[in-house]
């Protein structure tokens, strides 16, 4: 039997999601900033749940992240303090190939959410340090220099620049195994095992006023 949980720093997300917000929980984020905080929350943002890892974009290629206070490079984030731990399990190893993930308006997985912008990155960084290089993502996804940027969406205004539907997809690891400890650099792994972990780091920006509710995050992947 297979399934996909999701955590965040440790804590299961089950019937609920990640909510993006400024100073603490409930505040807005300044338009087109990004997000100060991270909780586990409900579908609209209101129930407050655990606080977890934030990691917030800075450039194309850093971030401020947990523990630390001046932005480093996205690789060197250790997988312990990313945003969000995506697991794959199954009763028998398997490997798995094709993992993807997309940002999508919660109605169709091709469709981007509109009114904010998502940069998403994988960690590949079993080391607690973050002087130890990872060979996870050195551009996030959805930023102006990532792969695929700008968004072809035409839910989009022109140029836009996000993670969203099946214009801008995140390719993940393949047969990470437990922990990640097997991805290596993310491609070559045939590895079988009863368990796959992903690390991603997830930051997130309005551009509107008022809260994003039709935003979601989906995950497919492939396993034989």
């Amino acid at each position: 039997m297979a399934s996909i949980n999701f955590y965040a720093a440790g804590n299961t997300i089950a019937t609920s999601g990640l909510g993006f917000f400024g100073g603490s929980f409930g505040q807005a984020v300044e338009i087109n900033k990004f997000q100060d905080t991270t909780y586990i929350t409900d579908a609209a943002g209101t129930l407050q749940g655990a606080a977890v890892n934030n990691i917030k974009y800075y450039n194309d290629t850093k971030a401020y992240a947990p523990s630390i206070t001046e932005p480093t490079g996205i690789h060197r984030i250790p997988n312990a303090k990313a945003s969000l731990n995506i697991r794959f399990t199954h009763s028998s190893t398997v490997r798995t190939q094709n993992a993807k993930l997309r940002i999508y308006d919660r109605v169709n997985k091709d469709y981007a959410a509109s009114g904010v912008v998502t940069r998403v990155a994988e960690l590949l960084h079993t080391s607690a340090s973050y002087a130890v290089e990872g060979s996870g993502d050195t551009t996030w996804y959805g930023s102006a220099t990532g792969a695929g940027s700008p968004n072809p969406s035409d839910r989009l205004a022109a140029g836009t620049n996000t993670v969203g539907g099946s214009g801008i997809i995140v390719p993940l690891a393949q047969s990470p195994g437990p922990s990640g400890h097997y991805a290596g650099a993310g491609a070559s792994n045939t590895g079988q095992y009863t368990q796959h972990d992903w690390y991603v780091g997830i930051t997130a920006s309005p551009d509107s006023v008022g809260s994003k509710t039709l935003y979601g995050l989906y995950v497919e992947l492939e396993y034989l």
